[in-house]
């Protein structure tokens, strides 16, 4: 590691982590645009040659946004997501009911649509729930928050870091991998959060039935019908395939192709396809094909080698391992956000010798990487996307310290259920 280029990768972080920052004054710089800066930082300094950039960017994790935010779109276009949301949310008779099922609900609606997705149409039934417990509208937008993210550690498209692992550490078969060792600690940290909230906002127990109609919330049944054979037929043959390449079958090793196909094969056929493609998050592709250069311009300049040893143990397996594996991304994820930490611990992990065949090491930082987005608004870009809506539609807003201090509460009931079970199996 040279002077320069450690002050050049010093440089970049700096930038990274000041802009993230400084967006909670200047909401209207988006973090894509922080992350891009920090890629024409990486490249003028020669920390990645020019020529090399491109070959950085994994065109798999590319592909398979692209495709799910298009499947996602179709179904919010629709109604299917809402006419999903009322439905089961008009089921639920008391308070706590509500409680407990609101956070399921967009805990699994987050672990198959995309946690970012589901902040930006989660809202209006946070508003819904709110006005259905006597006006609680922070809890129900920190409830949405803060399930958001426990909900998308379940499966390997649940966000942005999960896809990365699946894709990039060499798991055979992570689609059942992730749903195996993940969805039981995962269904029970949400049942926590809901009542964790109650508890802390001090809400009583007493009757209380959401007035919605399901039916109402379709706006296209034609669309509805595509989005749901589409989102299932696409959800379901990833899962296929990854089983096929656990038990050694044929099988499509570019993940990404399964979800763009279906998107692509649909988007003719739907009313509207500019609308659908208007609601893809290219701010988000933007974050990601800047991240894959920025973030390996940094491990190249070696700055952050020291933080790993220090934390990370060289063998980040066993019980001593997990531990200090997830202590290191609690605290990583808040310095540089969880998506640009898990691509660099990726690479250390790989380092380490860590292998595909060692799921609980990669699903620990999966777990961990994920749920410290709890921790500050900055943690994750859900809480951002949720709180901007809560601002611009709604006249209110959630305070920073507010949200660390629920925040931290929640990460510390939460995270036990995940490390336990991994070590425990």
């Amino acid at each position: 590691m040279t002077a320069q280029a450690a002050a050049s990768g010093a440089l970049v972080l700096i930038i990274l982590l000041g802009g993230t920052i400084m967006r909670s004054r200047f909401p209207k710089v988006p973090l894509w645009s922080v992350m891009m800066l920090c890629t024409a930082v990486t490249l003028v300094t020669d920390l990645v040659p020019v020529e090399e950039a491109m070959s950085l960017v994994d065109l798999d994790v590319i592909t398979l946004l692209i495709g799910m935010f298009a499947l996602v779109g179709m179904a919010d276009r629709s109604g299917l997501l809402d006419f999903v949301a009322y439905y089961f949310l008009s089921m639920l008779k008391t308070t706590r009911s509500i409680a407990i099922g609101a956070s399921l609900l967009f805990g699994l609606m987050s672990a198959f649509f995309v946690n970012d997705t589901v902040a930006l149409m989660g809202p209006p039934i946070a508003v819904t729930i709110g006005r259905a417990l006597g006006g609680s509208y922070e809890f129900a937008f920190l409830l949405l928050c803060f399930s958001i993210t426990v909900g998308s550690t379940m499966t390997p498209i649940g966000n942005p870091q999960n896809v990365l692992i699946a894709i990039q550490s060499g798991m055979r078969a992570p689609f059942p991998e992730f749903l195996l060792m993940l969805t039981v600690p995962t269904l029970l940290s949400l049942v926590i959060t809901g009542v964790l909230m109650m508890r802390l906002y001090r809400l009583p127990n007493v009757r209380s039935q959401i007035v919605v109609s399901p039916w109402e919330a379709i706006r296209s049944r034609r669309e509805f019908t595509l989005a749901a054979v589409g989102g299932g037929a696409a959800v379901l043959a990833l899962m296929v395939n990854d089983v096929n390449a656990a038990l050694g079958l044929p099988h499509v090793t570019a993940r990404g192709l399964i979800p763009f196909t279906a998107a692509a094969a649909l988007l003719a056929f739907t009313e509207n396809p500019r609308e659908v493609l208007a609601r893809v998050d290219f701010g988000t592709i933007l974050f990601f094909i800047g991240m894959f250069i920025t973030v390996e311009g940094i491990w190249r300049s070696g700055v952050l080698q020291p933080v790993f040893s220090a934390l990370l143990l060289d063998n980040p397996s066993g019980p001593l391992g997990l531990a200090s594996l997830t202590l290191l991304s609690l605290v990583m994820s808040q310095l540089i956000s969880n998506v640009p930490y898990t691509k660099l611990a990726i690479q250390q992990l790989k380092e380490l010798g860590v292998t595909g065949a060692e799921t609980d090491v990669w699903l620990s930082l999966a777990a961990a990487a994920t749920l410290a987005g709890n921790i500050t608004i900055l943690g994750a870009a859900s809480n951002v996307i949720v709180l901007e809506v809560l601002e611009s539609r709604y006249g209110s807003t959630v305070s920073y310290l507010r949200f660390m201090k629920v925040g931290l509460l929640v990460t510390a009931a939460t995270v036990p259920p995940f490390l336990l079970f991994l070590i425990l199996l």
